[in-house]
């Protein structure tokens, strides 16, 4: 019994030995939009290895950035800095192409001595409450393809001010991005109610009927869509809308229409004109 015991101690100590080194260990397995208001590591120079810790966040203008704080060195116990560049304040926008971090555990910020929010960003969330900021951090994510990350402030800012220049279109286009189609529909038609004359409005509006199978209320959005708009590279995603659903449909007449109207609208040899091309081209094909 006491040699189980001692056996079961041992294990205990063994194991918890190996969990405190993973949750040491750097893995860079994010993205930087998963890593808002994080200390996180980050290659800061490829040609040779240099690791860098810096923290990540939101500037309403800006978009997401990362203020350098140090370089650090990897160790077997977890991470050591190995500069503390007093003088420096560097700043990174971030952009989409941008390498995936590793976020920081709390056994790494304590190690490199790190509170667990700067208190420089207190600066930045001074307005975290109001509208106007909340639909500037949905805009910043929706505009980098995180449509996930941008619902919470923007569905928080549609409870306070629906109507809020700029939130509504914000809301259905990334209900719209996540595939939640029947969501973005209420959002849009009170929109068009309160400012009827958004074209923008009816394009989001067409496209969430468009992926419901609710072609003629797509194509009639549309139709308004573009009477409405003064852009002709609106008007021809509109158009390519729907000459793609009539493409699949198999719908020669109505096909011919739009796309009739979208090289009329789209810039020749874009992309939407090159659409145009490509369903002709396969319209006998299976």
């Amino acid at each position: 019994m006491k040699k189980l015991i001692t056996l079961f101690a041992i294990l205990f100590i063994y194991n918890s030995s190996f969990a405190q080194k993973e949750n040491a260990r750097l893995k860079f397995d994010k993205k930087y939009y998963e890593a808002v208001d994080k200390w996180v590591a980050f290659i800061g120079d490829e040609e040779n290895a240099k690791i860098s810790v810096g923290f990540i966040y939101i500037d309403q203008q800006a978009g997401f950035t990362m203020n350098y704080e140090c370089d650090i060195l990897p160790t077997p116990d977890g991470v050591k800095k190995i500069a503390t560049p007093d003088t420096i304040n560097l700043k990174l926008r971030l952009t989409p192409n941008a390498g995936k971090v590793a976020i920081l555990t709390p056994i790494q910020r304590t190690a490199l001595e790190l509170p667990e929010q700067p208190d420089w960003l207190k600066i930045y969330k001074r307005d975290a409450q109001k509208v106007s900021y909340l639909t500037r951090i949905g805009y910043h994510y929706n505009h980098v393809g995180a449509s996930q990350f941008a619902l919470k402030p923007l569905l928080k800012a549609y409870e306070k001010d629906p109507h809020f220049q700029g939130l509504e279109f914000e809301l259905s286009y990334a209900y719209n991005a996540l595939e939640q189609f029947e969501k973005a529909i209420p959002v849009l038609k009170k929109a068009i109610e309160n400012n009827p004359e958004n074209y923008y409005f009816y394009r989001e509006l067409g496209y969430s009927y468009k992926n419901l199978n609710r072609i003629e209320d797509a194509e009639a959005i549309y139709q308004r869509g573009i009477l409405l708009s003064d852009n002709d590279f609106e008007k021809s995603e509109m158009a390519v809308n729907m000459a793609q659903t009539y493409f699949q449909l198999r719908n020669r007449e109505k096909f011919d229409i739009w796309a009739k109207l979208t090289r009329e609208f789209a810039e020749e040899g874009s992309r939407y004109a090159q659409f145009i091309d490509i369903f002709e081209s396969n319209w006998d094909k299976k």
